[in-house]
């Protein structure tokens, strides 16, 4: 029973992309590994940016700095 978290930022991340993530994913547990999609389970969390860091500061940081 395959279980994939899968981690992405909070923004705009639409509910067609995430079916399509889901269903993309689930395939190729299958293609791949031969895992039945009826037992693989895939759970996408949106992380605000503020509690994501990358290189010692938050990802809303990193973003004004770049911008």
């Amino acid at each position: 029973m395959p279980y994939v978290n899968i981690k992405v930022t909070k923004e705009g991340v639409t509910a067609e992309q995430k079916e399509k993530l889901i269903r993309g994913v689930t395939q190729l547990l299958f293609d791949v590994l031969g895992k039945k999609p009826q037992t693989t389970y895939v759970v996408i969390d949106e992380v605000e940016t503020d509690n994501w860091g990358v290189g010692g500061e938050t990802v809303t940081v990193r973003r004004k700095r770049v911008s």
